[in-house]
């Protein structure tokens, strides 16, 4: 990869080699300095080894071939080297990190990463999570906590509230962004096959295993291993996963050669695992493994703030799909802010792509909603927009409305009356002289109506007078 380039200036070629093998280990592309090719230097750099060099004139010489990549370009400087001191020293040169000799795998690795946050903050626009509410404020400001660091991340809360997009975010805005990200849900795989999907498996280590396949962990390598609903996995594979999160090693199913992993683990539950260990049925070991960091995403009813930036951000990927965005009125909003969301954003988004699909051009109303999300709002705005009709319709009705006739809709009578029924009624009348007026066109007659098609269509089914209606 251009992009992994990793200059490698060390005039001793015993160690010259030794970093540069555990380099591309790790991914990158190590040029030894003093065999570059001038095509090269125009090339993606993500750093510089300095070791053995007798004085700064040398790595100047070999960072101007660089150009202006050079400028602040990251640097493992070993602590023997004889400029270390002057390159700590230099002010102007904030992104050096000293290793000690003999080189150790793990403490390289620990400085690049330093380095990589150092140089390439997780920026803002990375995080993807709409809305100002206070619970996402937190939230983010969590994810850009724990973003530059390798530690373990648990994610808690319900179903549909998001969790796999905070991963994602947190990967996007770590060191390993341009590694994999790669996802499994334990709880959709039997237990008998997870352990290959995670680890692999040999050519002929079962039945059906018909040629050698990675795994996940293996998928992922250098980058992000997201394990969703990790609360339903059973508990011989915890045993097998906790040894892998300890000792970094694992092996295929059928194999017998140890592999080494550097993935980072985000878990994922909407369960209740302290309770579930209470139970018996997860490893509290592996819950402490696994919730170095834990960040738990709140349910939509507890950001409701959020609706209006959520809606939005919901059209805006209708439009981009083809279809029409979707207008809700006040009394919707209203409406929807009273509805308990237990399926959270997922079910948002749900509901605005098939009210985008219902009523593509008009104002959604309170009563235009699904009968599950209209409230009590609702059963005002069908009274008002029930009596602005009647207004406008036959001037005896109209009279009688004015005058406070017998049968004025706007008195309770003595003995009470079925709200609900009462209002059906007022409205299965208004739709017949729509009908009768519209000569059973139910286009024509949803126009005196000021509803949409569709929307009178369901009245139609709802009030059985389908047979008053013609096609059109």
């Amino acid at each position: 990869m251009k992009s992994s380039n990793f200059l490698i200036v060390e005039s001793d070629a015993a160690r010259a080699d030794a970093v540069s093998s555990a380099l591309a280990f790790m991914g990158y592309r190590p040029v030894q300095a003093g065999r570059m090719q001038p095509e090269e230097a125009a090339e993606g750099w993500r750093g510089a080894w300095v070791g053995t060099v007798e004085d700064e004139t040398e790595l100047e010489g070999y960072l101007a071939a660089l150009g202006r990549q050079a400028r602040n370009l990251p640097m493992l400087v070993a602590a023997d080297s004889p400029i270390a001191t002057a390159l700590i020293a230099d002010d102007a040169n904030q992104n050096v990190e000293l290793i000690d000799m003999p080189l150790r795998y793990e403490r390289l690795q620990e400085a690049l990463r330093a380095l990589q946050a150092r140089v390439q903050p997780p920026a803002q626009s990375n995080l993807r999570f709409v809305g100002q509410s206070g619970p996402m404020q937190r939230v983010n400001a969590l994810i850009r906590q724990v973003a530059p660091f390798d530690s373990s991340v648990l994610v808690l809360g319900e179903s549909g509230s998001g969790k796999e997009l905070v991963a994602r975010t947190i990967h996007d805005c770590s060191p390993r962004r341009d590694k994999p990200f790669v996802a499994i849900n334990c709880g959709a795989i039997p237990a008998e096959l997870l352990e290959s999907e995670l680890f692999g498996h040999e050519k002929g280590a079962f039945t059906g295993a018909i040629s050698t396949r990675k795994g996940r962990f293996e998928l992922a390598e250098g980058g992000t291993l997201f394990l969703d609903e990790i609360g339903d996995m059973s508990l011989p594979m915890q045993v097998k996963l906790l040894r892998v999160l300890q000792e970094r090693v694992f092996e295929r199913v059928g194999g017998n050669r140890a592999q080494r992993c550097d993935v980072r683990i985000i878990a994922a539950t909407h369960r209740d695992l302290e309770g579930a260990i209470e139970r018996g049925t997860f490893r509290e070991d592996l819950f402490y493994r696994l919730s170095v960091f834990p960040l738990e995403m709140p349910a939509l009813r507890q950001r409701l703030e959020d609706l209006p930036a959520l809606i939005a951000e919901f059209n805006q990927r209708l439009v981009q799909r083809g279809l029409s965005s979707v207008r809700f009125t006040p009394s919707a909003m209203n409406a929807l802010c009273q509805h308990t969301w237990p399926g959270n954003v997922r079910e948002l988004s749900n509901l605005v792509e098939r009210m985008a699909i219902l009523m593509p051009q008009g104002d959604i109303r309170a009563a235009d909603l699904p009968e599950k999300y209209r409230g009590a709002v609702a059963v005002e705005e069908v009274t008002g927009a029930a009596l602005i009709a009647m207004m406008e319709a036959e001037p005896e009705i109209t009279e009688t409305f004015r005058y406070g006739g017998e049968d004025d809709p706007s008195v309770l009578p003595q003995g009470g009356l079925d709200l609900k029924d009462h209002l059906a009624g007022i409205e299965i009348g208004l739709i017949r002289q729509a009908l009768d007026s519209a000569n059973g066109v139910v286009a024509h007659a949803a126009k005196l109506l000021r509803v949409q098609r569709t929307t009178l269509v369901e009245k139609l089914r709802k009030y059985g007078l389908s047979e008053a209606a013609q096609a059109g």
